[in-house]
């Protein structure tokens, strides 16, 4: 399976969560499971709206390198703009795990690198993979890892359905 995390913080942000899951069924990533989405504080640029995040469960049908092309597309055609690190964004797509997979390339790192230590990735990651293991680790024991003061932020929402607004 793999495992892509979802954030938006621009506009009706759970309108480009949705947004994105159906456009990666049309690009060949089934979407099998989806978290509750959690509203979190923005980490290293501060200055900026909150964040909705989520984690879906995919059937990769792609390799990891496909589907991160795909990914990097769909937040294209949702208006991402990389104008700084950590920025605002419409939408961000990140593979966290492919299979158990590692990969190492300059295009893409899995496991993710840095998600060991963000509980708005781990928190909705563990809602519905709690099991899977990163480098011999669960996501259950990861998130559980984290110091509270990391975990306080993120606030579960409920699911996607209620939060996306009618158009």
């Amino acid at each position: 399976m793999m495992y892509v995390a979802l954030g938006s913080n621009i506009g009706e942000r759970g309108n480009y969560l949705a947004e994105a899951i159906q456009a990666m069924a049309v690009n060949g990533l089934q979407v099998t499971k989806e978290s509750s989405v959690y509203e979190t504080a923005p980490v290293g640029y501060t200055d900026q709206p909150s964040f909705y995040n989520m984690v879906v469960e995919v059937e990769p049908s792609l390799s990891a390198e496909a589907a991160l092309l795909q990914l990097q597309q769909i937040e294209r055609d949702l208006g991402r703009e990389r104008l700084f690190k950590n920025g605002p964004r419409t939408i961000d797509l990140d593979i966290l795990v492919y299979n158990s997979e590692d990969i190492q390339s300059k295009q893409l790192t899995v496991p993710h690198p840095r998600m060991h230590e963000r509980a708005f990735v781990l928190a909705p990651f563990a809602e519905i993979a709690p099991a899977v293991e990163v480098k011999g680790i669960t996501v259950r024991a990861l998130l559980e890892a984290l110091p509270a003061s990391e975990r306080q932020d993120v606030v579960r929402l409920g699911p996607l359905q209620s939060l996306v607004s009618s158009v």
